[in-house]
């Protein structure tokens, strides 16, 4: 393939799973915005129990994110039935992972107190967590078969039902946490019933299209049978990822922390930049998602030559990306930071001073963190997981939380000085992997492949 079909190649990929991010985003976005109009303390308990879920749901989600590189490696060697012992092994890992976990989620009050937060903030999120926790169960479920999905290129299926997941929860929301169309007003646990309910039917949908367009995969015929082997496989590929993945998740967590220690406005200020941040991310994540899929492709042809040149067309798209994102941040800030606030708050000028600071330091930030995600991306197409883990946490753990205490609290560079530190971090792991996969990722395609 020519360097302009590897881009097509890319796009045709990547565009379905960029919306599909983009979509997932909404939802926590939108229901953030219901709970707002509803109340300040169940926004709070909301705010609360959804980053306890997502912590740990992300970390589970490590052995569903293992299937996209493994079913792409499996799909170039024509393998169906590896296929389909990949998939229900990550099926049964995602359901084990829920048994454990779910006490966590029926008792998060003791929890939470024991993280110091108050005890009505901490009652109120165990109500929401009793129920919404029952919905990680279909959660991990639609993770697992996304990703089977999208390492077999089926990628606007992922992007379809996401939207309808998007548009689902915001009609639930406002049914049931207000109480609208006849529906009984649940407020926080309203929107605990209408979170579990998009997940139960995404995963009717996902499996529906499934079983209809892959009848040959046959993934739930003798499900209840175990396969040890390939149940190691998944797990010694997806531990790694989903503890990449905490470090990450508990890196921005730990700077929300120092941002708290630094007053009110400067906690608003980075929440709203990390927001804008993270949607402009969305776009690198889906290039990340589909330039994995392109490099376990090649690994499955032992094809090192097209592995390089899609990794070539996969940053030469996120530099793109980046271009674009550098540019609103840098030209147009204060309009960026203003769309998240009440023209009428006192403390609206001092928001915005701050946040017109932040954006130019995520303009960097946008940087390196494209960088190092796209390359992580391309190391799991080709199943090399566990370096990149101890990369992660070197450089989030190891850099960029003492960097960002050091530079924000201790010289007192304040938030500026949180944001360098993180970007420090996110540089390190940059170039860590960025070496890691352009020295060693042709030979990881050329070697022999475990059986």
């Amino acid at each position: 393939m020519s360097f302009p079909q590897h881009i097509r190649a890319v796009l045709t990929l990547g565009l379905p799973l960029i919306g599909g991010h983009l979509a997932q985003f909404a939802i926590g976005l939108t229901d953030t915005i219901m709970m707002g109009w509803y109340g300040v303390p169940e926004l709070a308990a909301l705010t609360l129990a959804s980053s306890f879920f997502f912590t740990v749901f992300l970390f589970g989600s490590g052995f569903a994110w293992a299937m996209m590189p493994m079913v792409a490696t499996f799909a170039a060697q024509g393998d169906e039935v590896q296929i389909r012992r990949a998939t229900r092994m990550a099926l049964w890992l995602s359901i084990l992972y829920f048994a454990v976990m779910m006490p966590l989620f029926w008792w998060s009050a003791p929890l939470l107190r024991a993280m110091g937060q108050p005890e009505d903030l901490a009652v109120l999120a165990q109500t929401y967590l009793r129920i919404a926790g029952f919905g990680m169960l279909p959660a991990l479920g639609v993770m697992v078969l996304k990703n089977y999905l999208a390492g077999l290129e089926h990628t606007r299926v992922v992007l379809w039902v996401t939207v309808a997941a998007a548009l689902a929860n915001v009609v639930l929301n406002y049914a049931l946490v207000f109480g609208n169309w006849g529906a009984p007003e649940l407020g926080i646990r309203g929107a605990a019933i209408a979170s579990v309910a998009v997940q139960v039917v995404s995963l009717v949908l996902i499996i529906a299209y499934a079983l209809r367009i892959l009848p040959q995969h046959a993934l739930f015929q003798r499900f209840w049978r175990p396969d040890w082997e390939m149940f190691g496989q998944v797990f010694r590929l997806g531990l790694p990822i989903g503890l990449t993945t905490l470090a990450e998740v508990a890196l921005f967590a730990g700077a929300s922390v120092l941002m708290g220690m630094l007053g009110t406005v400067p906690l608003a200020a980075h929440g709203i930049v990390l927001q804008i941040s993270t949607a402009t991310f969305m776009m690198q994540m889906g290039l990340s998602n589909a330039a994995t899929v392109r490099a376990g492709n090649a690994l499955g042809r032992g094809d090192a030559q097209h592995m390089l040149t899609g990794a070539k067309a996969a940053l030469t798209l996120g530099a793109v990306g980046v271009g674009l994102s550098i540019a609103l941040f840098v030209t147009i800030p204060e309009l960026l930071v203003g769309l998240f606030l009440d023209p009428n708050d006192p403390q609206r000028a001092e928001i915005l001073a701050m946040g017109a600071k932040l954006m130019v330091l995520a303009a960097l930030f946008q940087l390196v963190d494209a960088t190092q995600v796209l390359h992580i991306g391309l190391l799991r197409g080709l199943h090399d997981t566990r370096v990149p883990m101890w990369v992660a946490a070197f450089a989030y753990w190891g850099v960029g939380m003492p960097a960002a205490a050091g530079l924000g609290i201790w010289l007192g560079w304040g938030a500026e000085g949180v944001w360098l530190g993180l970007t420090l971090g996110l540089t390190v792991a940059a170039v860590l992997l960025t070496a890691r996969f352009w020295r060693h990722g042709a030979s990881f395609v050329t070697a022999p492949q475990p059986q």
